[in-house]
């Protein structure tokens, strides 16, 4: 089992949750975060007076993935949440050695 975490723009969800969905992930974890890469932030005009924005917007999406079904998921997430622009984000994936269902107790791939 592995952990898929993407981040990605913001805009961008509701692209990469139908991606994972018509390849069977059946839930996903989101949060809004905060941060940045090479872009190291830009500046915005408000008001008359400029100031830096230093920590971007950014959507953070995990999941957790069967091996069988691993390389879909990153190849759906890179799909569609692709703009060719500075900024698209990141996909880490992680070892995942134990998943347990607390409703029912299920452990391993039946718990995902």
């Amino acid at each position: 089992m592995r952990m898929v975490t993407a981040i990605i723009k913001p805009f961008k969800l509701d692209d990469v949750r139908e991606a994972l969905s018509e390849i069977g992930v059946q839930g996903i974890t989101v949060t809004e975060v905060k941060g940045f890469g090479r872009q190291k932030g830009h500046t915005e005009l408000y008001r008359g007076a400029e100031y830096v924005v230093d920590f971007l917007p950014k959507v953070k999406i995990e999941a957790a993935v069967s091996e069988d079904v691993l390389e879909q998921v990153i190849d759906a997430i890179n799909k569609s949440a692709n703009t060719g622009k500075i900024g698209d984000g990141k996909i880490f994936v992680y070892g995942l050695e134990q998943t347990i269902r607390i409703r029912t107790g299920e452990t391993g791939k039946d718990a995902l």
